[in-house]
């Protein structure tokens, strides 16, 4: 993926985790489900030259915890991190810096929602995102499994 930040002119490209839909385990139909994610990533500045290399863990069979990351942050051209990341994506994350401070790196629970921007359907192509699976979104909200399952191939 490729995210700007228009405010500084910067550029990054990013890659995503595996996403994996857990059970506790196959017997145990009473559970309720999960997404995970789980897998290396990394994020890019070409400006810049920092870099981040992020691990998305996977919860053990036994005991663990879901949802935990690490990440280490790269100055550009250095081999070593200045800063390690651990926590959850979905909570808290710490930093802790080659300088010996630690901190809360985000809370990702005291961070505002804010609405997406899209282009209405009318204005976008063919095969953009919202106009190709429109039919396939409309009837998944109608519960319309046929139709939806239909208008997906």
């Amino acid at each position: 993926g490729c995210v700007t930040c228009l405010d500084y002119d910067e550029h990054y490209i990013l890659t995503f985790p595996n996403g994996y839909g857990r059970q506790v385990n196959a017997l145990s139909i009473l559970t309720v489900p999960w997404i995970e994610l789980g897998g290396e990533c990394s994020i890019n500045c070409s400006k810049t030259g920092y870099n981040a290399s992020i691990v998305f863990h996977t919860k053990p069979f036994y005991g663990g915890k879901k949802h935990r990351i690490t990440a280490e942050i790269f100055s550009p051209n250095d081999k070593k991190p200045f800063c390690s990341i651990e926590g959850e994506w979905n909570g808290v994350m710490y930093a802790k810096y080659t300088t010996g401070e630690n901190a809360v790196f985000i809370d990702t629970k005291k961070m505002p929602t804010i609405k997406k921007k899209v282009r209405k359907l009318e204005d976008q192509e063919d095969f953009e995102s919202r106009c190709l699976w429109k039919d396939v979104t409309y009837n998944l909200k109608i519960r319309d499994i046929d139709a939806a399952t239909a208008a997906k191939h």
